[in-house]
């Protein structure tokens, strides 16, 4: 018998029956059974804890935080997809467009069916003058989703700034079938 066990065997049997001998903060010996609990510290070191916290924080605006929050969730859980794609929202509300793109186009490598990543990946090409690029993250996007009215509006918007006014008005037509209180309306009237 190893001396470890032998020692524990020594303490359970020092204890009354039913009693439990708090050992730090990792167990409890108990003379009826030995239970592991997990202590506050440790569970901050799991993914869920740093990507909750950086919700938080992104919440109330404090967005280097969540970036760093969410970082820390990806090394620990390099294939959370949630957490690029909450890093890269972040990185969207400080301007860093180009920061934000490669996170989201991260999310898609883990899921090439997240819709919403296409989306803000396009809204962020949009930001850094890179239509062509939005316009085939929308395009995505009305693939996956052929009724997001948003992907038509902002993929005619983007085909309009390429010079492509029959592209962008097929889009905003589009819109209003979806929608049809939408502004694309008046877009529709005044440049189709």
């Amino acid at each position: 018998m190893k001396k470890r066990t032998a020692l524990i065997g020594v303490i359970l049997s020092l204890i009354p029956f039913g009693y439990n001998l708090c050992i730090k903060t990792g167990f409890i010996l108990s003379t009826t059974s030995l239970m592991f609990f997990v202590p506050e510290k440790v569970n901050a070191e799991t993914s869920n804890f740093y990507f909750d916290r950086g919700l938080e924080k992104g919440i109330k605006g404090d967005h280097y935080g969540a970036i760093s929050d969410y970082t820390k969730a990806i090394e620990l859980n390099p294939n959370f997809s949630e957490a690029f794609y909450n890093r890269g929202w972040n990185k969207t509300q400080l301007k860093d467009y180009y920061g934000a793109i490669s996170d989201y186009t991260k999310v898609i490598e883990i899921n090439s069916q997240y819709e919403n990543a296409y989306y803000n990946r396009g809204l962020s090409k949009s930001k850094i003058k890179d239509y062509y690029g939005a316009i085939s993250d929308y395009t995505k996007v009305i693939e996956i989703n052929p009724n997001e009215k948003s992907a038509f509006k902002n993929r005619g918007i983007d085909k309009e700034n390429i010079g492509d006014l029959q592209g962008a008005c097929s889009d905003w037509r589009r819109t209003t079938v979806l929608s049809p209180s939408d502004a694309a309306a008046k877009w529709v009237k005044d440049q189709c």
